[in-house]
């Protein structure tokens, strides 16, 4: 990872698009803050998309559509985009999976669900499960304190052993039965939209992340960027990103967008 004020001007300058992160991309210790919220509206004004790509539920993701200066939200790993226009007031809501393959997929995670918490003593079901359609969000450090890497694993085991999927970000264990993640929701999103060829589209996009299930993203993106709280998990990354910003969180990603909007004015 090379320091992003390495980066070349004449790449900062071709980004059109900023693919982003929220827990601890956007966030910073757990809130948004006043720096990172601007610094989406300033790319906003500049002509600089910026599109959400989260493990957050379904419930937040739509009211994140609907208020914050958006294109859209990929929610929940890859599960579903939510896309509303204003000028017509209609909420857009693509999911990877149909309605009956998510309701049987509920069913058997509720069965993990108990025996993940049988099995890791600490671990607690994220307060913000109820607003989930697609996963599972076990929470090993939001709302209680903080697990050793040692349950981490085995929550991750133990998903997988099922057959789930599992991926570890800054503050949850989501699991999911589906071939789906950020990456690929990410790529029909893209198509959706008529933004232009995944390949043709990435080459004038960014993506910034800070954590493990954040890898494909970092894989697929030539210009991807880390908070520099990336450095805190890199040895649990198969992927990492090109560059890393010298500020943590929120001012990270405000790192990022003053550099593309000041290069934009030269």
């Amino acid at each position: 990872m090379l320091p992003l004020t390495q980066c070349p001007i004449d790449t900062l300058r071709s980004i059109k698009v900023v693919f982003t992160d929220i827990d601890d991309t956007l966030t910073t210790e757990g809130r948004l803050e006043a720096i990172a919220y601007g610094a989406m509206e300033k790319l906003q004004r500049a002509g600089i998309t910026v599109v959400p790509v989260t493990g957050r539920p379904a419930g937040w993701c739509d009211m994140i559509a609907r208020f914050w200066p958006v294109a859209g939200v990929i929610g929940e790993n890859g599960a579903f985009y939510f896309r509303y226009d204003h000028q017509n007031k209609n909420m857009a809501r693509v999911y990877w999976q149909d309605d009956a393959t998510r309701a049987a997929n509920r069913a058997k995670l509720q069965t993990l669900e108990a025996e993940i918490l049988a099995a890791v003593p600490g671990a607690a079901v994220s307060a913000d499960q109820a607003y989930r359609e697609s996963d599972l969000a076990i929470d090993f450090c939001e709302d209680v304190p903080p697990l050793g890497r040692t349950d981490i694993d085995r929550i991750v085991a133990i998903f997988e052993t099922a057959g789930a999927v599992a991926k570890v970000s800054s503050i949850h264990v989501n699991g999911w039965f589906g071939e789906f993640d950020k990456l690929f929701m990410t790529r029909r999103f893209i198509a959706d939209l008529g933004m232009g060829s995944f390949g043709d589209v990435i080459e004038r996009a960014a993506f910034i992340g800070d954590s493990p299930n954040d890898a494909p993203m970092f894989a697929a993106f030539p210009h991807s960027v880390g908070v520099a709280n990336v450095a805190d998990v890199q040895d649990r990354m198969n992927h990492l990103p090109r560059w890393i910003t010298q500020d943590r969180g929120g001012k990270g990603f405000a790192e990022l967008a003053d550099l593309l909007i000041t290069t934009r004015k030269r």
